[in-house]
């Protein structure tokens, strides 16, 4: 484990200026800041060993292929898969949700079937699921969340009828902060045949990860979220459920035998995995994920204690997603501060050289839930530090007297 100063180090751009400002990147759930060792990897991929996989004998074919897949080994073994066949690459956590909700929906949603969702779900987790019940003529539920942030299990049996096929949950809101209760979730689910789908884009960052333990069905994630590049993601499906899904792209790579008159498809996870894959950037996902486990928390226990206790203090801040337990809560925290317009602060905060996120959050209805248009949004990371906490809470004190 590494202190925040180490871990510092492998991160260039947390030495730039803004304004004339030290940066404090607070926006991390957004997207991670990149490793030194995984901008080095991606530019050796692009630079030594750039070839398409799967495809051809020569020496750079072999070791891009090399790479890739000892990527997907180390995935199924990082959060528990039983098998390779399992591991399926995406664009990200979007992408991932689609193609379920495409693929599985094709397979086994039919009229007046239904899907459950959450009032805390990011758009990524509703869209896909309206557009299978438009396509299907099923119907979508919503189980809400209380005051506090906390999703209603206690009216989740309520919503299971015989018709319900699978329910959509985010492992940990992007939004609150809050740790959902996936295991527990799963548990009733399946007492009703109903499957189960995790968005883990939060939850692989803050939670350690076992698609089993969990009793995940499908458990989607995206690598910029953990240090890893952009346009890169995981689905993790259970076997049987693949296997009987049919391909979400038509393309190379994804079939078996062509003929004008049939086509069959190759074994998982190639059929899902249509056309020329993001080459030098998915092997990233193993750096990542390895540096990720070599540098540990760092003072994010400190921070998110220090920040949860500043906020609660504050008569002026509403804060989103309430912890009832310490270890509900993730270091996110989503607030609306009386008399101040959040892309206002955000803006203030933007010129004290502290980036964090304003608006909906890619949640407009859980925005409704709680009858506001915006919230801001500080997400932390490894290499966050006290002193940042600290002076932006000095930030945010000096914004409010500017605005209110």
């Amino acid at each position: 484990m590494m202190s925040p100063q180490e871990i510092r180090s492998h991160f260039s751009i947390l030495s730039r200026k803004v304004y004339g400002k030290d940066l404090v990147y607070f926006d991390n759930a957004a997207t991670s800041q990149r490793p030194e060792v995984v901008l080095k990897q991606q530019l050796t991929l692009s630079q030594e060993v750039n070839a398409n996989i799967h495809r051809a004998v020569h020496r750079l074919a072999q070791e891009a292929t090399q790479e890739y897949e000892a990527t997907r080994d180390y995935i199924k073994d990082y959060i528990g898969a039983d098998s390779r066949e399992e591991i399926v690459f995406t664009s990200g956590t979007t992408a991932s949700i689609n193609l379920v909700a495409f693929s599985f929906g094709e397979a086994f949603i039919g009229k007046g079937d239904e899907i459950i969702v959450t009032e805390a779900e990011h758009h990524s987790n509703i869209v896909p699921w309206q557009m299978l019940c438009q396509r299907k003529g099923a119907v979508l539920k919503v189980l809400p969340v209380d005051e506090d942030g906390y999703l209603r299990i206690d009216l989740l049996e309520s919503l299971i009828t015989p018709k319900t096929r699978l329910m959509a949950v985010s492992h940990l809101s992007n939004v609150l902060g809050l740790v959902n209760p996936v295991a527990k979730i799963a548990q009733i689910c399946h007492s009703h045949g109903v499957k189960i789908l995790v968005d883990g884009a939060q939850g692989v960052v803050h939670q350690e990860v076992n698609v089993k333990n969990l009793g995940a069905d499908f458990y989607a994630f995206s690598g910029h979220k953990i240090f890893a590049a952009t346009g890169t993601g995981v689905l993790y499906g259970k076997k049987e459920l693949l296997d009987a899904m049919p391909p979400f792209m038509g393309g190379g790579e994804m079939i078996q035998t062509v003929s004008f008159e049939k086509t069959t498809y190759a074994p998982l996870p190639a059929k899902f995995e249509a056309g020329t894959q993001n080459i030098n950037s998915v092997p990233t996902l193993k750096t990542a994920l390895e540096f990720a486990k070599e540098i540990g928390q760092g003072e994010l226990p400190a921070l998110t204690e220090y920040l949860l206790d500043s906020f609660r203090k504050d008569p002026r801040i509403r804060l989103f997603g309430n912890p009832r337990n310490k270890e509900d809560k993730a270091p996110v925290f989503s607030f609306a501060m009386q008399g101040a317009h959040h892309e206002d602060l955000a803006l203030i905060l933007d010129k004290m050289g502290v980036a964090v996120r304003s608006g909906q959050m890619c949640a407009e209805p859980l925005m409704d839930r709680f009858g506001v248009t915006g919230m801001v949004r500080v997400s932390l990371a490894p290499y966050n530090t006290m002193t940042e906490a600290e002076y932006f809470i000095k930030c945010l004190d000096r914004a409010a007297k500017m605005l209110v």
